[in-house]
């Protein structure tokens, strides 16, 4: 009876032990620099009590660093890590590599998504190369997972070498103020480069978010928490399943009068009009299931948007040109950031609506310099690559390959709508003097001509000529009936009434549609 008695008490002891982290002096040390704990931080995500798992503790406390855990999310099953920084500033060690990775496969084999919480002082020291074979293992399990389940990863704390590239392995990197992650910290950046530097400057929230490295950031570690758990209800628990549907009270079929005072005001603006900048979030607002919608990289290239929002309850990606940041062109940033997003709705089942109004793609040496057309070219190729329902809406401009490589009926759309103020031609308005160049040579010989007996009356003749071709160019072929007579668009949509047509041919689509993991050949 006293050995079994002395069994259990050490059995006691070891389910504690996790409880009580790296004890209350280290506990208050983490809380004197701003941070919560691990414990902490789990229940900010969950009220229930974790089911942990892998409870390891080997010599030396090999493995105790991190935390690793099955928890329940709103009724879903979620398989969550963390580094536990009162032990080892959360180091990674050979152990704990293999702990981190067992639970990666875990949550593959059974479906689940999983959160992360990166708060880590990096490979331990003392162990070697296990430290650095710990980290291996975890990379090698992050990428076999990807694209299988999707990844939350937090970070706080400072995070360098390994323990920024685990976390951004993941699906969505989320960053709140006063952390740092990196290749090497500002010291060594120091030393080795001569450079002054801080944290912040170096790998702080503005200097990731801007790269595109980090998805969101946060004011604080509470807010990073709840930003995961607003994400992950738009997210599937894996790659053969749909994303959570919640039924809604707001009616699919319902016109939208704000919609059609948004429109009217952006596109009668004075002495603007049509190229009137035009913050397209307004427009997003009025398509989404209580105008709700959430931006994913909203401090990165913002002429385009890319966003989850619900339609009939739904989820669904967008992908939108925002003409109101940089006229909506499609640089560098923006290619990388949509194509990004594209491919991962198109791995997880997300339908997607693409809404159009943009000229095209951006011109000049420094988008030649940085690569417009390779990142043009990927985000062709990751909306031919589709296979979930997608729609095209043109609410205005859709000019040459901005139109050819943006959803069209003939890189796979399932329906491709167009509002009445839509523009669809192989050029804008300068394309004028291609269609009428006799007319528009005329117009310019006349202005040379008369400019030498006076040159204000010859200015304003020309201008009137101008905008005479500029309207019959306007009225032939500048506008969405010619995409009409071809088939290149299905119907026109009048303003007040795209959530209608394009919820209700989405909820169409869903209807009919089966979510199954990816298969067949993966391209280039």
């Amino acid at each position: 009876m006293e050995q079994y008695e002395r069994v259990i008490a050490r059995g006691e002891e070891l389910l504690a032990k996790p409880l009580q982290l790296g004890g209350e002096a280290r506990i208050r040390q983490q809380h004197a620099k701003g941070r919560m704990t691990v414990l902490e931080r789990v229940r900010v995500l969950t009220g229930a009590e974790p089911n942990i798992l892998f409870q390891n503790w080997g010599p030396d406390l090999d493995g105790a660093s991190i935390f690793t855990a099955i928890v329940d999310i709103e009724g879903r099953d979620v398989a969550l890590y963390g580094h536990d920084f009162t032990l080892r500033a959360g180091s990674m060690d050979a152990t704990n590599g293999a702990k981190l990775a067992k639970l990666l496969y875990m949550a593959a084999r059974n479906g689940i998504p999983v959160i992360g919480m990166n708060d880590s002082a990096g490979a331990f020291v003392p162990a070697g190369v296990g430290g650095l074979d710990g980290y291996a293992e975890a990379f090698t399990a992050m990428r076999r997972i990807n694209g299988v389940v999707p990844s939350i990863m937090l970070m706080f704390g400072f995070n360098a070498g390994g323990g920024s590239y685990l976390p951004r392995q993941a699906s969505y990197l989320i960053q709140p103020a006063s952390t740092f992650f990196g290749l090497t910290g500002p010291d060594v950046v120091r030393e080795s480069m001569g450079e002054d530097i801080t944290a912040d400057e170096l790998g702080g929230p503005a200097v990731h978010s801007a790269s595109g490295v980090v998805d969101l950031t946060a004011n604080t570690e509470t807010d990073a928490l709840r930003l995961a758990l607003k994400l992950l209800a738009y997210l599937p628990d894996n790659n053969h399943s749909s994303p959570p549907f919640r039924a809604t009270s707001d009616p699919i079929d319902q016109y939208m009068e704000e919609e059609a005072i948004l429109l009217q005001r952006a596109l009668t603006t004075p002495n603007s009009g049509f190229n009137t900048p035009f913050d397209i979030t307004l427009f997003l607002q009025q398509l989404v299931d209580h105008g709700d919608y959430f931006e994913i990289q909203p401090g990165r290239a913002r002429n385009i948007v890319t966003a989850y929002g619900r339609m009939g309850g739904h989820v669904v990606g967008f992908v939108a040109n925002n003409s109101d940041v940089n006229s909506g062109y499609i640089d560098v940033a923006a290619a990388q950031k949509a194509t990004r997003f594209i491919r991962f709705c198109n791995l997880y089942n997300i339908p997607m609506v693409f809404i159009e109004d943009v000229t095209g793609f951006a011109p000049g040496s420094e988008q030649e310099r940085a690569g417009i057309v390779q990142a043009g070219r990927a985000l062709l190729d990751a909306i031919v690559d589709l296979r979930v329902p997608r729609i095209l809406l043109i609410v205005r401009n859709a000019f040459g390959g901005a139109y050819a490589s943006f959803n069209n009926y003939a890189t796979g759309a399932d329906a491709v709508f167009a509002l009445p103020t839509a523009r669809i031609a192989v050029m804008g308005p300068a394309g004028r003097q291609y269609i009428y160049k006799d007319e528009f040579r005329a117009v310019m010989t006349t202005y040379q001509q008369a400019r030498g007996k006076d040159e204000a009356a010859a200015a304003k003749e020309r201008d009137r000529g101008m905008a005479e071709l500029t309207q019959r160019y306007e009225q032939e072929l500048l506008n969405p009936e010619e995409a009409l007579k071809l088939g290149s668009v299905s119907r026109i949509v009048l303003p007040g009434h795209s959530r209608k047509v394009v919820g209700g041919h989405l909820t169409f689509l869903m209807r009919h549609y089966t979510p199954t993991a990816m298969t067949g050949v993966q391209r280039e």
